[in-house]
C-alpha cells in the first residue's frame, strides 16, 4: 500500500530526495510520514504531514534539513533531505502517521529504502 524508493549511498553533506507512492486507501484522508530504523536501533518516526499537506512535524535530529511534502492528486509523499549526516544512515519507511508527543506510526507500511551516508 506504501512504496518508498529513492534511497542509496550519499556522501555526508549530500542530499536526497525520497517518494512514496501510496494506493488501496484514500490516501487524502490520512496524515503520512517518514520513518527510519538504523542498524542495531529501533525504528523512529522522522516526519510527518498532515492530510491537507499544510502542516509538518519534525524530530528534531533532522528540523532545518529535512523537509516533507505530498501531492495528494498523485498519492505521493516526498522526503527531501540535505546536508546528511553519517547518523541518518537507516532503511526509511513511509507510513501513515499520527503526532502525540512524538510521531507514532499507523497501521499503513510499505517496504522501506536503504539511505548510507558514508564517505
Amino acid at each position: 500500500q506504501l512504496q518508498a524508493s529513492g534511497g542509496g549511498l550519499v556522501q555526508p553533506g549530500g542530499s536526497l530526495r525520497l517518494s512514496c507512492a501510496a494506493s488501496g486507501f484514500i490516501f487524502e484522508d490520512f496524515s503520512v510520514g517518514w520513518f527510519r530504523q538504523a542498524p542495531g536501533k529501533g525504528r523512529e518516526g522522522v516526519s510527518c504531514i498532515n492530510f491537507r499537506g499544510d502542516a509538518a512535524f519534525y524530530v528534531d535530529p533532522v528540523k532545518g534539513r529535512f523537509t516533507i511534502s505530498r501531492d495528494n492528486a498523485k498519492k505521493m509523499v516526498y522526503l527531501q533531505m540535505n546536508s546528511l549526516k553519517p547518523e541518518d544512515t537507516a532503511v526509511y519507511y513511509c507510513a501513515t502517521c499520527t503526532v502525540v508527543d512524538g510521531i507514532w506510526p499507523g497501521d499503513r507500511w510499505g517496504q522501506g529504502t536503504l539511505v548510507t551516508v558514508s564517505s
